[in-house]
């Protein structure tokens, strides 16, 4: 087995996405683990110039696939590029973001390799990873292993923090992969970006989350005034996105999005398993209802029992006081 641990560096408009400095951090500790070297994949077009950074990462060497024909993430592309480019590697970290996910099957297969899943935590044994990850919704956890010889794990974002470590000399290298030898059948075209330009749910370290609870979609402005001054962002609760309250891209849980922030706040939210399936990763979870009994709260830190109209108002006016 190489002793070469490999992550993915995700892009976006040829900038590099927060996620791949998480996948950095959780590379150079296998490493660490392992006596290998940890080094970066990149594929995009126009990003060569922007990985050095990843050098504060203790980071030494970036291999990058840089071409107009990856200007846009396409699935056969981007898995010829990174196929290729991890044939020797004993170590792949993917983040398990809208890409990643997309990604990293698609690679596995082509490599024909085993793979593990949304790891949200992980230890070394024996040269092997042995990746916690959640099932049945969030209500339980397991411990996987792998037998393949390619050590392949993709990380839930925002789980593990990106660590700088004191800096080296990364060294940024182009791959030999030939760029047009991939027939690329999907070509997209344009990515339309929804009204608003906020940040997504899922790189979100504050969200505020409602439910049913909040009982007509124009109360939503008072979760948006919150989340204003948290620096956050609004999320919802499958039962409003049905309702059409709130669009799907703004849904958590198990089928919306999977969150991970700092702070996570329900409000008028039952907290039924589908829900907790979305969020229940969240470093701090406040809930805020009117039943005693919901079940959100078996799940949050801390839980204010009353009428959110009533509550909500004044959460936002004493965190304008403390924050302003």
């Amino acid at each position: 087995m190489s002793n070469k641990v490999a992550f993915f560096i995700e892009t976006r408009d040829s900038e590099v996405r927060n996620v791949s400095f998480e996948a950095a951090t959780v590379a150079r500790k296998i490493a660490s683990e392992t006596g290998g070297t940890p080094v970066g994949i990149a594929v995009g077009s126009g990003i060569s110039g922007k990985l050095a950074e990843f050098g504060e990462y203790g980071i030494p060497e970036v291999i990058v696939v840089d071409s107009p024909n990856f200007a846009k993430y396409t699935s056969e592309g981007y898995t010829a590029a990174v196929a290729d480019s991890v044939k020797e590697v004993g170590f792949l970290v993917i983040t398990a973001s809208a890409m990643g996910a997309d990604l990293a099957p698609r690679v596995a297969a082509r490599l024909d390799t085993e793979l593990i899943s949304d790891a949200v935590d992980f230890n070394i044994s024996g040269g092997k990873i042995e990746a916690v990850k959640p099932v049945f919704a969030g209500k339980a956890r397991i411990t996987v292993t792998t037998s393949s010889e390619l050590q392949f794990v993709t990380i839930r974002p925002k789980v593990f923090s990106p660590e700088k470590d004191g800096g080296v000399s990364c060294e940024v290298t182009a791959s030999g992969f030939d760029a047009g030898s991939v027939n690329i059948r999907a070509v997209v075209k344009e990515v339309v970006k929804g009204a608003g330009g906020k940040i997504d749910l899922t790189e979100a370290d504050i969200i505020v989350s409602g439910g049913r609870g909040m009982k007509d979609p124009e109360n939503f402005k008072m979760l948006e005034d919150l989340a204003d001054v948290l620096g956050g962002v609004v999320g919802a609760s499958r039962a409003v996105v049905d309702a059409g309250w709130k669009p799907h891209s703004d849904q958590v849980g198990q089928t919306g999005k999977t969150v991970t922030p700092k702070l996570y706040i329900a409000v008028g939210i039952s907290g039924a398993i589908q829900h907790l399936a979305g969020m229940s990763s969240s470093k701090c979870i406040v809930a805020v209802n009117n039943d005693a009994d919901a079940p959100i709260f078996k799940a949050a830190d801390y839980g204010i029992v009353g009428d959110l109209f009533d509550v909500v108002p004044v959460l936002t006016e004493e965190f304008k006081k403390v924050l302003d």
